[in-house]
């Protein structure tokens, strides 16, 4: 049977595991140096490859991750993370070989109903075993659990504050503590006491825009890079989406003040030039003008949420991309 397809695509949200060899039995930390030697392998695909770290657990012979990719490159990530590892374990061990059971198992995570529960669901992990590995979360040093109640410093490269800001309290670091002290939801409990087989977490909205907008979107993309080499350029996305708006390219690419309606063109440019042309959060933040990459981002996303229960809107990017294809291949 061939291997499921992984979905990817910028600014997605992982829950990513993998276990060792002899059926996922074997220990991948043997001592404080493999536990840092993995840690420091995190810390570099941040620098290199763009990822963010929402938080990990590293257990004895397994691990957890909860990541977003803004570039769409888990599975570049993951060969990283992966192949380092193991040379580094292999190193510190004086031996040779693979070191993991297979390929690493990712489940695509709707963030808007399940980024929070998925990080209490992975930093309760140490409890969660036959037989508890600590008596409190907060003395496992080997997750974010810790840095998340400030017991301990954070890495660097570790990112709270989305995870913070879902909790809506002023008091994170207790809040936190309290929330994951509440223990897993049915939902979650259920969802990986089954086996853990589906790839993708989420609500109905989330499964329906995965399913009818994202996923065609992405074979979209797919075929415009089989016949342009290069990618849509941006120009050609904002002179299409402006053709199909019927008003000016300089309405879309210069930063708008006014009402929500008449900013919908430039944001649908934005989010086409992301999803469609596959240009860098920098390209796309330099050409509309935007000051952070951060603010791609935030159109992306709220396109993204919109289309879930807009069908107008959703008609009408389905639309704009029909032009752009048409009018570029």
């Amino acid at each position: 049977m061939p291997r499921p397809e992984r979905i990817e695509y910028q600014d997605a949200y992982y829950h990513v595991m993998n276990r060792g060899r002899d059926g996922g039995r074997r220990d991948i930390f043997l001592s404080k140096e493999y536990y840092e030697a993995f840690l420091g392998t995190l810390a570099e695909v941040v620098e290199r490859f763009g990822v963010v770290i929402h938080a990990y657990c590293l257990m004895t012979n397994h691990y957890h991750l909860l990541v977003q990719t803004p570039y769409a490159n888990i599975s570049r990530v993951m060969r990283h993370i992966n192949g380092v590892y193991t040379q580094r374990y292999n190193r510190l061990k004086h031996t040779d070989g693979p070191l993991f059971r297979g390929r690493f198992k990712s489940i695509l995570v709707d963030s808007d109903g399940y980024l929070l529960q998925l990080s209490r669901y992975i930093h309760r992990n140490p409890i969660e075993t036959k037989e508890p590995m600590v008596a409190e979360l907060a003395e496992y040093p080997w997750s974010s659990y810790p840095a998340y109640i400030n017991h301990s410093a954070a890495p660097d490269w570790l990112f709270r504050e989305q995870i913070y800001g879902m909790l809506g309290s002023k008091h994170r670091y207790a809040s936190y503590a309290r929330y994951v002290a509440e223990g897993n939801s049915d939902t979650i409990t259920r969802f990986y006491n089954r086996g853990n087989t589906s790839q993708v977490i989420g609500d109905k909205d989330f499964l329906g825009w995965l399913k009818d907008f994202k996923i065609p979107d992405l074979k979209d993309a797919d075929y415009v890079k089989q016949v342009i080499p290069h990618g849509v350029a941006i120009a050609d996305i904002v002179r299409w989406t402006a053709n199909y708006y019927r008003t000016d390219e300089t309405e879309l690419i210069g930063v708008s003040r006014g009402r929500q309606e008449a900013r919908i063109p430039r944001k649908v440019a934005i989010y086409l030039s992301q999803q469609l042309g596959g240009h860098s959060l920098n390209t796309i933040m330099q050409y509309f003008g935007l000051n952070h990459v951060g603010s791609v981002s935030y159109v992306t996303s709220s396109i993204r949420s919109e289309v879930r229960v807009n069908i107008t809107l959703s008609e009408e990017i389905e639309n704009v991309k029909r032009l752009i294809i048409e009018k570029v291949t």
